[in-house]
Order: structure tokens, then sequence, then C-alpha cells
């Protein structure tokens, strides 16, 4: 009810409807539900409980026996009976399998494999894949919020070379770089138009550059969304698969192609700090978790 209430006070107040956008979109990309956008609590029919840390969860080795299927939400879930990314297919490769997190929901192995192949059919680069999710789904100890239920995927622009990761994003001087090209769209736009794909997100300058680029074809820029960071990858969200009941759906998402509401990501406000210190806050934190997934930890 509060991010409602400041969208009526913004509007009332004669700020615009483009800060109200783009509010509206910052609460229903967060990893919890758009009506209380620094809650936890999941929304999930199912009595939540206490869960083992982020750290029990990363130290996991092999999914859970049992179907696929994917538990509570992007933020706060699990993975039961995961499929392994094979390290090397036709149109992508794995960067870091030492990791482990090269496990996910058969439904985002098949996306990936789908996808490579649609690139090497365009004549495009291999994707460089980063991490899916752990063998048992779960909180990660470190590096993201989500990637919990199998469902997410990060995507690197380039290969990371021994110093780091190739950024497109000058985070500091909040510019692209010389390695943002055509080829970004290109890829962005074969990603978005797979039906299982719910939601893409990119750093808010990729997302205003490809805005720019698509002028009056834009319709295809739905699902791109405005998140912090991902200056050097993009983060792919599959919608929750017909086999997971118990797989929570993120609000859907606003009508049009989301370029109106950049101006909210783009300059500095203070309600926009508060929702990236929130964000960051859930980063390697341990949420509650629906009870499907207290025990999932030390099961066979």
């Amino acid at each position: 009810m509060l991010g409602r209430a400041i969208l009526s006070v913004l509007l009332l107040a004669g700020e615009g409807t483009a800060m109200a956008e783009a509010l509206t979109s910052a609460l229903a990309e967060a990893e919890v539900p758009a009506a209380a956008p620094t809650a936890e609590a999941p929304t999930l029919a199912a009595p939540t409980v206490a869960a083992p840390t982020a750290k029990e969860w990363g130290a996991v080795r092999a999914p859970s026996s049992g179907p696929a299927r994917a538990i509570g939400r992007y933020g706060g879930g699990c993975l039961t009976g995961a499929e392994r990314l094979p390290e090397h297919g036709d149109g992508y490769f794995v960067t870091r399998p030492e990791r482990g997190r090269v496990f996910g929901h058969p439904a985002i192995i098949a996306f990936i494999k789908a996808l490579g192949a649609r690139l090497v059919a365009a004549g495009l680069a291999p994707l460089p894949i980063g991490d899916v999710a752990q063998p048992r789904g779960g909180p990660a100890p470190s590096g993201h919020a989500s990637h919990q239920t199998g469902l997410d995927v990060d995507v690197w622009y380039e290969a990371p070379r021994p110093d780091g990761p190739v950024a497109l994003v000058d985070l500091a001087k909040k510019r692209l770089t010389a390695r943002y090209g055509p080829a970004v769209a290109r890829v962005l736009e074969l990603v978005v138009r797979d039906a299982r794909v719910d939601r893409l997100f990119v750093n808010p300058l990729i997302k205003q550059a490809l805005c720019a680029q698509a002028g009056e074809h834009s319709a295809w820029l739905h699902k791109v969304r405005p998140w912090w960071g991902h200056h050097d990858h993009f983060h792919v969200r599959l919608a929750c698969p017909s086999d997971s009941p118990a797989c929570e759906a993120q609000a859907p998402l606003p009508d049009g192609d989301g370029c109106g509401e950049l101006a909210w990501w783009l300059r500095d406000s203070v309600d926009r700090a508060k929702e990236r210190k929130s964000y960051q806050s859930r980063v390697g934190a341990t949420p509650p978790l629906p009870a499907p997934c207290l025990e999932l930890v030390a099961a066979p």
C-alpha cells in the first residue's frame, strides 16, 4: 500500500506521470511483491518457516531427487530435481563452472540451448553464460538476491577477461563504453522474443540506448527492464513453468515499451536511493522461504 500511496502523492503534487510510471516499474522489477517494495514477506499460501542459511545452501553440491519444481519466489524460493547445464553447447559456453551455479529448472536449460542455436543461425557470437542457480536453488551467499528457483540466468555481454568482466557501461561516468554496439540489440531482441521469457534486466543506460535505436519499432522492449548494476551482463528471467504450481509469478509488467520511465532511473533521488539500498540488503541474505524448502538442503 505504501508504494501505491507514493504514486498518488507524486501525481497530486504535479510531479507528472513519468516518475510515477518509473516507480511502478521499479516495484514490479523487485524480487518482492509490488505492494510492499521493502518487505520480504512472501505471498505464498503456504506458511513460511525458518530456513537454512545462504551459506548452507551454497555448500550443497548436487540436485535433489524427484521431479523438477520451481518453488516460491525468484528472490525467496528453491528448486527440486534440477538439471545441470553442460559446460559447452552450440552457441554458448559456461564461464565459471567452478562456482557450481550451473543448475536450473529444465525450462531454463532448454531456453539457453535454444537461444544458443538461434545465435549460431544468426551468425552471432556464442553466449558466455554466468550464474544460473545452485543445485537446489535457494539463497546464494554472494552475488544475488534472486536466482533461487532455477528460472534466472546471467549472460555476459563478453566473456570475462583475466582482469575482470568487460563493462558496457562506465558506472562512475554514467555513460556507455566503446564495447557497446549494434550486436547488443540483436541478441537482446532474440532473447525477449522467446515466449518463455518474463523479463530481461539491463542497466538503465543500456535500456536508454536501446530505446533511442528502436525509435518507432520499440514494442519488443516491453520485457527489457532497467535495473541496478547489469553493466557487464544481462539477466534473463523465465515465467513460472506449468509443472510448478508453487512457483510465484511476479506482477504483470506495465503496458508499453518502458522507455518513458527511464528518467526515474537516470537521475539521483532520495526514493531511488532507498530502493537501491533495500535491494542491496537482500544480496547474499537469507530471506523467509516456503515450508517445502526448509528440509531440501538435507534431502536426498
